[in-house]
C-alpha cells in the first residue's frame, strides 16, 4: 500500500523502529494514563501514576473517596475533575468484570460509542484506551498528528473524524501499525517537528516536507 500516509510511516519506522508504546505495566494503567494525560505533560502523568504505589487497581479507585483519589493524582492537574473521570471510566470497565479478555470479545463498533458515553472520555482518550489497552484497530489522532498533516501538507480533511478516517483508509488495518505509527508521530514532533523552532535539517521527513524551515 503506497500512499503518502504509508510512505511517511515507512520513513519514520526506518528511523525509530518499534517503540513498543504505550509505556504501562497493565492495560488498566494505560486506561488511567489516557485519562490523566488530558491537558498535561506526560511527565506529570508518570508522577501521578507513581503516587499510586501498588494501589493502581480498579478496586482501589472505586473504593477511594474523591478527596483521597484527587490528592494522589494532583500532579496531573485538574485533579478533582480527573478523579471523577477515573471513577466513571473504572465503572465502565466494571461492566466487563474488569477483564480485558471480556472487553476484547466485543465489537469495536459497539465499544467505541459506549466508551465515548463515559464522563470525561473524548475521542482521543477513547481511541487511546481501545488501541493501547485492548488492542483494537482504531487510529489515535492528537495535536501532533494534526501538526504533521499541516506541515507535510497531507490532505486529510478537517477535524478528528476526518483525519482519523484518512489515516485508517490509507493504512493496512493493523493494531501494530496504528500503535507504532501514532507513537512515532509523537516522538518525531517532540524530537524534530516542534511547535516552534522545528529541526527540519535533521528530521527524517525533512527532505519531502513542504514546510521545511517553517
Amino acid at each position: 500500500m503506497r500512499t503518502v500516509v504509508f510512505s511517511i510511516y515507512e520513513k519514520l519506522l526506518a528511523h525509530y523502529g518499534n517503540l513498543k508504546w504505550w509505556p504501562a505495566k497493565t492495560p488498566y494503567e494505560v486506561m488511567v494514563g489516557a485519562v490523566l494525560t488530558q491537558n498535561t505533560a506526560w511527565s506529570n502523568v508518570e508522577k501521578a501514576i507513581a503516587d499510586f504505589g501498588d494501589n493502581l487497581t480498579p478496586q482501589f479507585v472505586l473504593e477511594s473517596d474523591m478527596t483521597e483519589l484527587a490528592n494522589i493524582i494532583r500532579s496531573a492537574g485538574f485533579f478533582n475533575q480527573k478523579a471523577a473521570y477515573l471513577k466513571a471510566m473504572t465503572e465502565w470497565f466494571g461492566r466487563y468484570d474488569f477483564d480485558v479478555s471480556v472487553v476484547r470479545r466485543e465489537r469495536l463498533e459497539k465499544l467505541r460509542p459506549d466508551l465515548l458515553s463515559v464522563k470525561g472520555v473524548g475521542k482521543e482518550t477513547a481511541d487511546s484506551i481501545l488501541l493501547y489497552a485492548f488492542g483494537f484497530p482504531t487510529f489515535v489522532i492528537d495535536a501532533y498528528t494534526m501538526r504533521l498533516c499541516a506541515r507535510y501538507s497531507i490532505d486529510a480533511g478537517k477535524g478528528y473524524d476526518a483525519v482519523k478516517a484518512h489515516f485508517e483508509g490509507n493504512l493496512p488495518r493493523s493494531v501494530d501499525i496504528y500503535n507504532n505509527y501514532h507513537a512515532m508521530i509523537v516522538y518525531n514532533c517532540k524530537d524534530y517537528c516542534r511547535k516552534s523552532k522545528p529541526l527540519c535539517d535533521t528530521c527524517p521527513l525533512g527532505e519531502e516536507c513542504e514546510r521545511v524551515g517553517i
